[in-house]
């Protein structure tokens, strides 16, 4: 049986090229991660540079099940951050866009808009996709307000949903994308980033 996801490199017109993390990014993915440290945000799964190595060994776990993880790099190469298919159903022809984060000097850019425009075009219009979701910590307000600007509809919270680290809950903030929607957001996008991000 083929995957529905296979790995593929994305390139935008002005911001990020994201390819496929390999075990070979480890250093990368530290570089990215000392800027800013994401890693120290709790409700976040974002490495610090010091658990590089055991984030990427989990995301190819994640990877080899199925999913696919990207590094995202400046056009320039200078990699910022990660973003990755998770929860990938094929025979529904659904994914969640998940795990994303970048440095600190990567945000309140034009990179997210443009890593979103490259992850969702190529699940719509490549894959096939009836919807695609995003999920979220409901703590994590500069991911939830991240997700809703770029037109994804809030679905529910689900409630005590995973179980952290730590011992906490986490609750779930679900969104989603559909299909018929794509055009819209698409446009949306496009226009986001010609105006600056």
């Amino acid at each position: 049986m083929s995957r529905f996801v296979g790995p593929v490199t994305l390139t935008g017109s002005r911001w990020v090229r994201l390819e496929p993390l390999t075990a070979h990014h480890v250093a990368e993915i530290a570089a990215a991660a000392a800027d800013g440290d994401p890693g120290t945000l709790w409700f976040a799964m974002a490495p610090s540079p010091e658990t590089a190595g055991s984030w990427v060994a989990r995301m190819l776990a994640l990877q080899a099940a199925g999913g696919l993880t990207f590094l995202v790099r400046k056009l320039d190469g200078t990699p910022i951050g990660s973003s990755s298919y998770l929860a990938v159903d094929g025979p529904n022809r659904r994914l969640e866009i998940g795990a994303t984060w970048y440095g600190a000097s990567a945000r309140r850019t034009g990179v997210n808009s443009e890593t979103k425009l490259l992850m969702l075009g190529h699940a719509f219009d490549s894959l096939g996709c009836v919807a695609v979701e995003f999920r979220t910590h409901f703590f994590n307000f500069t991911s939830r307000t991240a997700i809703e600007r770029l037109g994804a509809k809030l679905d529910g919270v689900l409630r005590s949903h995973q179980l952290l680290p730590d011992g906490s809950r986490r609750d779930t903030v679900v969104y989603s994308i559909l299909d018929v929607e794509w055009p819209s957001v698409r446009n949306h996008l496009t226009f986001r980033l010609s105006n600056g991000g």
